[in-house]
């Protein structure tokens, strides 16, 4: 029997300083609404959350733990920064895995992303480890809405996550989503942006060029290059429907993500994991996000949980806003798999 959970929100973590109730004044804790029906009703744009509180996928790969408080952190982030745009938060709860059942727990979160992929709003899901992105998958996989679309994974990380091991864990997920599209007849179509060449073996570098994974590493994606970082991210946004974006907060410089399970030396400037998200928010095909390996314990004055509550709201706003909506369209997917 498992203990894997749905928790509902905790109203103690959406709050912040209130200026008044008009739109000019509102705020992420401000925008919070009853329930996705409400998020979904009289054509309301809306963002839909889900936390995913897991610590087994980081500690069967070996690595630090505490990203089970992930999602609490990064909502506390969001719930003072500003609405620039009119869109209303529904926030799903958390499903908590409390003990070793991480197979059970990506199940459960995969039945609740495929719901609220269906609502036709954006879905940002809170890690967790980078376990979550399989969750993520057997959401979108499972959504009505996605069916037939030719969705494209884009990873902004460090490492590939393509280990092949006796079990799942955090470093697993994309090797995992491959096998599975190839058992389902569907393309596996992987971009990873960051990727440090000293924390990834050959076997990894072998794995991707088997697959036939773009990456850049995170050298190539200097501020200075960022016309070609933007390049490959179009040519991915040029071929499919429908994006799903995960963040490994590990990408960025330890500087700005101390409170990360692996730490990075060297890392990629948030400024150009910032124009990345704009790009694929703006494109209209942003379904959905999950963002990974947040260790609050560890983080530094709140910093990571800071620079990734930026990017969400950035991701988000971008979206909602977004001039065309490609995903929606009802042609979009007919020539795919």
């Amino acid at each position: 029997m498992t203990s894997t959970r749905i928790t509902p929100p905790d109203p103690s973590v959406w709050r912040g300083r209130t200026d008044g109730d008009a739109p000019e004044h509102a705020r992420w804790h401000q925008g919070i609404a009853d329930d996705a029906a409400t998020s979904a009703g009289k054509g309301a744009s809306g963002v839909e959350l889900i936390g995913f509180s897991c610590d087994e996928g980081v500690r069967r790969n070996k690595g630090r733990v505490g990203a089970s408080a992930g999602p609490d952190a990064l909502r506390a982030a969001l719930a003072p920064l500003a609405l620039h745009a009119d869109f209303v938060v529904h926030d799903a709860g958390t499903v908590v895995v409390p003990d070793r059942h991480l197979e059970d727990g990506q199940d459960t979160l995969g039945h609740s992303v495929a719901a609220l992929l269906d609502t036709g709003h954006p879905v940002v899901v809170l890690g967790g480890g980078h376990d979550t992105a399989w969750g993520s998958y057997l959401g979108r996989t499972r959504s009505e809405r996605l069916a037939g679309k030719h969705v494209g994974v884009l990873n902004l990380d460090a490492h590939f996550d393509l280990r092949d091991a006796d079990e799942p864990s955090s470093g697993t997920p994309f090797l995992q989503m491959a096998r599975a599209d190839q058992a389902a007849g569907r393309e596996f179509d992987y971009t990873v942006l960051g990727i440090s060449e000293p924390n990834n073996t050959g076997v990894l570098f072998r794995t991707a060029g088997e697959l036939g994974v773009e990456y850049l590493t995170d050298e190539q994606c200097s501020l200075r290059n960022l016309d070609g970082v933007l390049e490959t991210v179009d040519r991915m946004l040029a071929r499919v429907d429908a994006v799903h974006l995960s963040i490994d907060l590990d990408v960025l410089p330890a500087s700005v993500a101390p409170g990360v399970s692996a730490p990075a030396g060297y890392g990629v400037s948030l400024e150009v994991i910032q124009q990345i998200c704009r790009r694929v928010a703006r494109s209209g095909k942003l379904a959905l996000v999950d963002v990974v390996e947040l260790l609050p314990a560890l983080d530094v004055d709140g910093r990571t949980a800071r620079a990734a509550a930026r990017l969400i709201t950035t991701l988000v706003h971008d979206a909602v806003t977004a001039p065309c909506d490609a995903l929606n369209d009802e042609n979009s997917g007919d020539d795919h798999a």
